[in-house]
């Protein structure tokens, strides 16, 4: 619910549900009666303007985990992969996991900003500036962990097709070869497509900024916007550009994770369902983290009338929609397994869901990803924000246990009764995985503080506002200074 006015200086005179579909109607996306001036004016303020206690006890916490993982990175490097619970057969474990689970909660940002971008769906203005950097963020946590797996971090260099006399060469056939250009390319585009976006934004606060040093740092990260049709031209066209490149890489990326998995011949991971499972699996886990982010961040930062509960409801309908997929694929897994003829698939999946010391995670799993998203059949629980704040929490957990389940119950248990094993992960381990949360919160906390959270220029457009001919239910009083499309311009009155 939110509030809606006829006209700035009017006072309130209905409540209105825009996540309500009315036929032949379009929902506002910006509510509260706010024209071009007060968008910039509400989004501004969260960086010009002294941060909420909420902000700095958040940033607190953060940093102190962030540090929690500085420790334990420090430990691994001076003492080695030793501190580690990985055995022989589980050589994959925390960090495998842990590298697979940051790269699919980067995947809904990348969907939000490029390919409902293409499709023009206009709600993704008020939340794809965060969802972008969440993406970034959640990449560089990501990376971190191939990079330490590999254990003496100093000769990681070796990994490259650099000349040497011992003529060792990088397996081009190998998935893992595979994952470093995916994984790349994903970040670059991703980080290119977040700043390109942000251009005409940073103008704005470069142009409203009142201590020196930030006119500076924004006027530089601005290029020289000066909104004119010429930049936009430009700005618009790479922006579509980029978001043609994005769009392949969100199925492609998560697809050359899987075949991590999918090329070997071990069971449990040997199944062709795996590209598109994970790919489902990476936008539900993606966009449960985009409700854990937009939700607190709506509150604390006074943005309700730009992120409303429209935004919310469509997150949490992709949320089911991909929620329903991953459940399939979870089922589908079993019949495979069954269908195969295969004794030693048909006995992987009996010990990972029936008999196995592991059985607890399965069932975990099922419970996060399967059962507890169904509450978002009801309207009513979809347009809670704290119902939707538990459940996309839920599903974050389970889309954890999801690759905990994958790697580690294939790997302890393979052809041979001989080579089986278990694994447990040690302190350091844990202290890794709990301190690459304060990374990334730590992160998205800085940007949240100096960097515009919401797209201004991109929320504007969708405004009644900036159509000659809007609907009269719409309708704010006119003031050619406020109207005026040019999100950057200094607005004086």
């Amino acid at each position: 619910m939110a509030t809606v006015y006829s006209d700035p200086s009017s006072v309130i005179y209905r409540e209105v549900d825009n996540a309500i579909e009315v036929p032949g109607k379009r929902a506002p996306l910006v509510l509260g009666g706010r024209d071009f001036a007060a968008v910039t004016e509400v989004v501004t303020d969260v960086n010009l303007k002294p941060a909420p206690i909420g902000w700095y006890i958040g940033f607190g916490i953060s940093f102190l985990l962030f540090l929690l993982y500085v420790t334990c990175v420090f430990l691994l490097l001076t003492t080695g992969v030793g501190v580690w619970g990985n055995n022989q057969p589980v050589a994959w474990a925390f960090d495998i996991i842990n590298f697979v689970f940051w790269v699919g909660i980067g995947h809904a940002g990348t969907l939000i900003s490029a390919i409902l971008y293409l499709f023009r769906q206009n709600w993704r203005t008020g939340i794809n500036r965060f969802a972008e950097a969440m993406t970034i963020f959640a990449v560089v946590c990501a990376g971190l962990y191939p990079a330490l797996h590999v254990g003496r971090v100093w000769l990681a260099y070796w990994l490259f097709p650099i000349p040497n006399q011992m003529a060792m060469w990088p397996q081009a056939r190998s998935p893992l070869w595979w994952d470093v250009f995916a994984v790349s390319t994903y970040a670059t585009v991703s980080l290119l497509f977040w700043y390109v976006g942000m251009i005409p934004d940073l103008a704005t606060l470069r142009d409203k900024s009142k201590a020196r040093l930030a006119q500076i740092a924004y006027g530089i990260a601005s290029l020289g916007w000066t909104g004119s049709s010429r930049h936009w031209q430009r700005f618009e066209r790479a922006y579509l550009l980029l978001a043609a490149l994005a769009t392949p890489l969100v199925l492609s990326v998560h697809s050359v994770v899987s075949f991590d998995f999918a090329t070997s011949q071990l069971p449990g991971w040997h199944t062709t369902i795996l590209p598109p499972y994970f790919v489902a699996g990476a936008i539900f886990g993606g966009f449960a983290m985009v409700l854990v982010l937009a939700i607190p961040a709506r509150e604390w930062f006074g943005q309700k009338d730009i992120i409303t509960m429209r935004h919310l409801d469509n997150c949490a309908k992709i949320m089911l929609a991909t929620g329903m997929i991953v459940s399939y694929a979870y089922c589908m897994e079993l019949f495979i397994a069954y269908y195969s003829g295969v004794h030693y698939e048909q006995s992987l999946f009996k010990f990972r869901a029936l008999g196995g010391p592991y059985a607890w995670s399965f069932w975990a799993m099922m419970f996060c990803n399967a059962i507890v998203p169904q509450v978002l059949w009801v309207r009513k629980w979809r347009l809670n924000p704290w119902i939707l704040f538990l459940v996309a929490n839920i599903a974050n957990i389970g889309m954890w246990w999801e690759r905990f389940v994958i790697i580690v119950t294939s790997l302890n248990r393979d052809f041979l009764p001989g080579s089986w094993g278990l694994y447990w992960p040690t302190p350091v381990e844990i202290g890794m995985f709990i301190g690459s949360f304060g990374l990334f919160f730590t992160l998205f906390l800085l940007f949240c503080r100096f960097l515009p959270i919401v797209a201004m220029a991109e929320v504007k457009s969708i405004m009644p506002e900036a159509h000659v001919h809007h609907d009269e239910p719409h309708k704010q009083t006119y003031d050619h200074r406020r109207s005026d499309y040019n999100p950057d311009e200094v607005q004086k009155h």
